[in-house]
């Protein structure tokens, strides 16, 4: 029996995850979305392409949340996107009564499922899915330092001029203006980055990074990013799907690791058919702990606006 991927929001991100997981085949796909007409018509299309692909997996389109009963892995990139101008933090309180609503819904048909949160604010909507919810932290990841680390190694890559499967990047932190991408932890070939890139240069890279999405919302102008987003979030399924054990950046709720209680911030994750299975904790230098705690600040400041 295959496996069953929700994919809750079928707009950019949402409809092109689904294109992901079907064109791996790694699961069944039902895309929902309030709008009428929109998943059918993504899913169907998505469907016919199946064929050409060469892969057997079932594309389902709906409205209503009973299509998703029994998911295995319900993702959820429900919620307005970025504007010109907009940071994620002005999304706040709109996406957090999406996200409340989602979930209820979401964990009413699958109350076994594994929660992958797409919508920004990432940090606190993780934080509002888990609340919501109920699971326990293992069953609640958010999607953030993938795709931060895969932004720096882009960078990283272009700026060496090498393959990008040979760069390995770290971030930590709050999925925003806070990041912290950890330089003496990324590697070219296993050699650490600061030992090939000048230190200042370096900081404009991290710089990039960090405004990653803004730039790219600056060059669409009516959208935000969603190839890469929607790429990160299905190595995060295919991990857990195919209990990888694999470590990445994820945004977890954390017990005290890192000196950090009771909120969702980006740390090295070990997933596997459990969800989240092990963070992995490193030493950080002074300056680093101190970023960290900063962009645990800015999460913990944003939790209490919304009561999470």
């Amino acid at each position: 029996m295959r496996k069953k991927v929700s994919i809750v929001g079928a707009g950019n991100v949402g409809a092109t995850a689904a294109h992901w997981i079907a064109a791996k085949e790694l699961a069944d796909v039902v895309l929902v979305d309030v709008v009428e007409g929109i998943p059918q018509g993504k899913a169907l299309d998505l469907l016919e392409a199946m064929p050409i692909e060469k892969r057997d997996v079932q594309v389902t389109g709906a409205n209503d949340y009973a299509a998703t009963a029994n998911s295995d892995i319900v993702v959820i990139t429900a919620g307005i996107p970025r504007k010109p101008g907009m940071s994620r933090d002005d999304l706040l309180h709109t996406n957090f009564k999406i996200m409340s609503d989602v979930v209820q819904k979401v964990v009413a048909q699958s109350p076994e499922c594994i929660l992958i949160i797409v919508s920004n604010p990432l940090d606190a909507m993780a934080q509002t899915a888990y609340r919501q919810a109920g699971f326990n932290r293992e069953r609640v990841i958010g999607m953030a330092g993938v795709l931060d680390s895969a932004r720096f190694r882009t960078f990283i890559a272009e700026e060496l001029n090498v393959s990008v499967e040979n760069v390995t990047a770290f971030v930590l932190g709050g999925h925003g203006d806070t990041m912290v991408p950890l330089a003496r932890y990324s590697t070219m070939a296993g050699i650490p980055i600061p030992e090939l890139i000048a230190a200042d240069r370096l900081e404009q890279l991290i710089q990039r990074t960090r405004d990653g999405g803004a730039e790219i919302v600056k060059h669409l102008k009516t959208g935000s990013a969603y190839y890469a987003p929607s790429a990160a979030t299905v190595e995060m399924v295919e991990a857990i799907l195919k209990d990888k054990k694999k470590i990445l950046p994820c945004a977890a709720f954390l017990k005290g690791e890192y000196g950090i209680d009771g909120y969702f911030i980006g740390v090295p994750c070990k997933l596997g058919a459990g969800g989240l299975e092990k963070i992995i904790e490193i030493k950080l230098t002074a300056e680093e702990d101190a970023a960290l705690k900063k962009s645990a600040a800015a999460v913990k400041e944003l939790c209490a606006v919304i009561g999470v």
